[in-house]
């Protein structure tokens, strides 16, 4: 696997540490702060915020893609992200990944500055994304999800956990590589929550070094998430040292990216556990 990732002018150097991902939330129904950050100025003042607190990328979404969150329309999405976009981009130099499955939105968050893409799909959602991916040559991030976010937890079944995950996965990066993506710029994610079980979250953190049979940068996020409060019977506004533990975890087993809600804590237990991993400071 490549050691690092290079967005435009900006670069992420893995050999020397764990990036941490903080997500921006435009949207009023986000299972965790939905509604904190739809306001502009509270947007703005947040990434300053997680710059400060250590943030390699700040990841902008403008759509829960919670467990049975309903679709927002195309033009929703796109006055929720792209006029804070604009002024992120204006205003910062950090990184930043458009958190959408929708070729438009993609297209236009690129347009205004941003650096790379997320998409919860693998690129399956909306057959236009990995012609903008290819286009614009950015990095994407493809990640496993079974069914939708309306379906996604109406009892998801496997007949072998990780065996799917890394299938669909091989096939994503397939469809991104015949299209011309960049192979060194794909990034995989096995989608923590996505159409999974308490079981089966529990399962893929423990597995997470099959993972690297793809050979490619992995992204985790279990920030706040109901596998967490399910273990602990914790509220989401309680589920920080929960998240933490499974972040320390994935971190040892071989995770390059950490997406979170909260930045400042997350950096120090990434930075510590890189340092016990290789012994130095």
């Amino acid at each position: 696997m490549r050691k690092f990732l290079l967005l435009k002018d900006k670069r992420l150097d893995f050999s020397k540490k764990v990036a941490v991902m903080g997500v921006l939330n435009l949207t009023p129904d986000s299972f965790f702060n939905g509604g904190r950050f739809n306001r502009e100025d509270a947007a703005l003042n947040r990434v300053e915020e997680m710059v400060e607190e250590g943030a390699d990328i700040i990841d902008v979404g403008g759509e829960s893609t919670r467990p049975g969150a309903k679709k927002v329309t195309l033009e929703e999405e796109i006055n929720r992200v792209i006029p804070v976009l604009r002024k992120l981009r204006k205003r910062f130099k950090i990184p930043l990944s458009i958190d959408t499955y929708k070729a438009k939105v993609a297209k236009e968050a690129l347009e205004v500055g941003a650096d790379m893409v997320n998409d919860i799909s693998g690129l399956r959602f909306d057959s236009r994304m990995k012609q903008i991916i290819s286009k614009y040559d950015v990095p994407v991030v493809i990640m496993h999800i079974k069914g939708t976010p309306q379906n996604m937890q109406n009892n998801p079944e496997y007949r072998d956990l990780m065996n799917e995950i890394i299938s669909y996965l091989k096939e994503s990066i397939k469809i991104a590589e015949e299209e011309g993506i960049d192979p060194q710029k794909i990034i995989i994610d096995p989608g923590i929550g996505f159409g999974k079980t308490t079981e089966h979250n529990l399962e893929i953190i423990k597995r997470i070094p099959e993972l690297k049979s793809l050979d490619k940068p992995i992204l985790i996020g279990v920030s706040r998430k109901s596998f967490i409060g399910n273990v602990l019977g914790l509220p989401p506004s309680e589920r920080l040292e929960g998240s933490l533990a499974a972040t320390s975890i994935a971190v040892f087993q071989g995770v390059n990216i950490v997406r979170t809600h909260d930045v400042k804590a997350t950096r120090r237990v990434v930075d510590l556990v890189k340092a016990i991993m290789e012994n130095s400071l």
